[in-house]
């Protein structure tokens, strides 16, 4: 059974959680940010649903912090709604972000669609990059520069590789959200641009090298495999 660390202060919040969830996971609970990160460190999850208005310690530096040791799953739950909160959701790295008051069901689905993903990621040799100075790695989902980790998360990791598996043709943000996120997927064109954003940035990559945008249509790879 896959193990699930459900992160929110409001206990009526929790029990709904649970109760949806409990039939296919193992639920764990933490009602505060330092808690939380307790508890994933002591043991090993699959998914994270993480509220970011938490006590003690804010859900965007839970966030963060298990950035810097893990690429685990992480959705975001939370009554924060803008356009730029979700856009900073994804920049502290988060691969989905439902807003209260959600539907149970709802999250259900993406937490089934997220987990599906993460655990049928095609495995595959190593591809290199520009003659080595990156290697991928589809199995472990890892991209190395110069055997330095780029520290991808999963979504990002899978908009790199949908891109690198369509390389030069031209993909829409809504074809790689599809792609990559889903039918379920009800997000916006710039949560793709924060990603895309969020890639170049962590392989350090100059603007449009290997990614390319592609204006008024979207995004295609044209790195040297």
């Amino acid at each position: 059974m896959e193990k699930i660390l459900v992160v929110e202060d409001e206990m009526k919040i929790r029990k709904i959680i649970k109760s949806y969830l409990q039939d296919e996971y193992h639920i764990s609970e933490a009602v505060d940010g330092e808690e939380a990160l307790n508890i994933f460190k002591s043991e090993n999850f699959d998914l994270i649903i993480l509220d970011l208005m938490l006590p003690k310690i804010s859900g965007e530096e839970v966030c963060q912090k298990i950035r810097q040791i893990s690429e685990i799953p992480i959705i975001m739950l939370t009554a924060k709604s803008t356009e730029e909160d979700k856009i900073s959701g994804f920049n502290y790295g988060a691969d989905d972000y439902l807003t209260k008051p959600f539907s149970p069901r709802e999250l259900l689905v993406r937490t089934r669609a997220i987990l599906r993903r993460s655990g049928s990621m095609e495995k595959a040799s190593i591809i290199s990059l520009n003659s080595g100075e990156f290697k991928i790695y589809p199995d472990e989902m890892t991209v190395k520069k110069e055997d330095k980790d780029c520290e991808l998360t999963s979504t990002e990791f899978k908009i790199l590789m949908t891109l690198i598996n369509n390389a030069g043709q031209v993909l829409s943000r809504d074809q790689l959200a599809d792609k990559v996120m889903g039918l379920e997927f009800s997000g916006f064109d710039r949560t793709i641009d924060a990603h895309i954003k969020n890639i170049r940035k962590k392989m350090v990559l100059e603007k449009d090298q290997y990614i390319v945008t592609v204006y008024g249509a979207g995004y295609k790879f044209t790195g040297d495999l």
